[in-house]
């Protein structure tokens, strides 16, 4: 069995219907196990080590921004390298335009680099991610209990729409302002995490 680096991503961590609908996938354990999970908020050091890989390009910046500004909810899976395969297929492709229909970005991704939920995508991989974020936060015990069920509204695809005319520059001022009142409906945050909220996620389309 293989480890591999879990994170609910602030825009799956926060909106609780699609995080209760990853979590129930997720929490079936079908040929995987959950080891680890917990609230934990990156340093922005770390996050820049993590996607080191994509230092020097437009969207760093933001990148960093979007996985340091809240705590995010951190893991560890143990999976075989097919079982790891398998939960890759199921999450879908990293880019939402990109991702298979019926997996869980397709769902509840919003749109480019706000895609719910980053999970090592191999062996070797998961073995280095799991050493650099245990120099953080604690990665050998399920500290947070999250709910499979959410009476929250989903707006995904209202999201994802309002997401292509910001991006497009088609209707910027109301597209913005109506996507930060759906991501509040979707949200329990409040006052200035409420604020980061919105600057991350609108973030993702400029």
């Amino acid at each position: 069995m293989a480890d591999a680096l879990l994170i609910f991503k602030p825009d799956a961590a926060y909106r609780l219907a699609a995080r209760a609908g990853i979590w129930g996938w997720l929490s079936s354990e079908r040929e995987w196990k959950v080891e680890s999970l917990e609230w934990f908020q990156p340093p922005a050091t770390l996050i820049e080590g993590h996607y080191d890989f994509l230092q020097g390009r437009p969207f760093f910046s933001w990148l960093v921004d979007f996985m340091s500004a809240l705590p995010v909810v951190v893991g560890r899976v143990t999976a075989s390298a097919g079982s790891l395969k398998q939960m890759r297929y199921d999450l879908g492709e990293t880019q939402i335009s990109k991702s298979r229909p019926g997996s869980l970005r397709e769902r509840y991704g919003i749109f480019g680099g706000l895609n719910c939920l980053h999970l090592s995508d191999a062996e070797e991989t998961g073995a280095a991610e799991v050493k650099r974020w245990a120099e953080f936060v604690q990665l050998d015990e399920v500290k947070v209990r999250l709910e499979d069920s959410s009476d929250r509204p989903d707006h995904t695809y209202h999201l994802r729409s309002l997401a292509t005319q910001v991006a497009a520059g088609i209707h910027v001022e109301v597209a913005s302002q109506m996507f930060s009142e759906l991501i509040a409906e979707e949200c329990e945050l409040e006052g200035k995490k409420l604020e980061a909220m919105y600057r991350i996620t609108l973030g993702a389309l400029s």
